[in-house]
């Protein structure tokens, strides 16, 4: 499958869309959009490459992730995936945004579909395979392209870093065990997609993370 990615202005939230280009079915990965201006680059580029949405995914349900979740849900007509261990965060998705200082007034919603460990989601013909990863937050997951050799990891592992762990439901030892069991094991030359900052690989951050040296 083939990723674009869009890096928008709350936490330079990075959303990510999955196409297969077969059947121009798609994902939206962490739907972070919080202005118009970002509301329409996201429509345009789905109008101009005459995509299907079939699924809103989120890596987790921080705001920053998921403000834009019923939104988009809503225009594409695309249920929400999410992880069980996350759904307290959607419900208090409005308290997030008062914590966070936000002014935009957000919607709660529910998850459509919940998230399990070693599932696989199609979209298209192409398959996304969920890695639960918790220790940033309870329901945290990676989503795995084993053919086109990446994996999208919300905000467990970022080049030469690691995801917070003092939000609710935050573990510091068991995000380092999830990295170190479900995503240090995957091919070296694996792409790392991140929720923030820019891409990486499996081979460099084991070489050469310090938090995970």
């Amino acid at each position: 499958m083939k990723i674009a990615k869009f890096e928008f202005s709350l936490f330079g939230i990075n959303t990510y869309i999955v196409v297969d280009p077969d059947t121009l079915k798609a994902a939206i990965i962490d739907p972070g959009m919080s202005t118009e201006s970002e509301e329409k680059a996201i429509k345009d580029f789905i109008a101009k490459e005459n995509l299907r949405i079939t699924h809103i995914i989120n890596t987790h349900l921080h705001i920053d992730h998921a403000i834009s979740d019923k939104m988009a849900s809503e225009l594409f007509d695309a249920p929400i995936y999410a992880h069980a261990d996350d759904e307290f965060l959607g419900e208090r998705i409005s308290q997030q945004s008062l914590m966070f200082g936000l002014n935009r007034r957000i919607s709660e919603f529910s998850i459509s579909s919940y998230l399990f460990d070693g599932e696989e989601i199609s979209i298209g013909t192409g398959k996304l395979k969920v890695l639960h990863v918790p220790g940033h937050s309870p329901g945290s997951v990676a989503l795995y392209d084993k053919e086109d050799k990446f994996v999208i990891t919300g905000d467990a592992l970022f080049a030469g870093s690691i995801g917070r762990t003092d939000l609710p439901g935050g573990n510091h030892s068991q995000l380092i065990n999830s990295i170190k069991s479900k995503l240090l094991t995957l091919p070296d030359d694996t792409i790392v997609y991140p929720g923030h900052g820019p891409a990486t690989t499996i081979g460099r951050e084991k070489r050469s993370n310090p938090f995970l040296l």
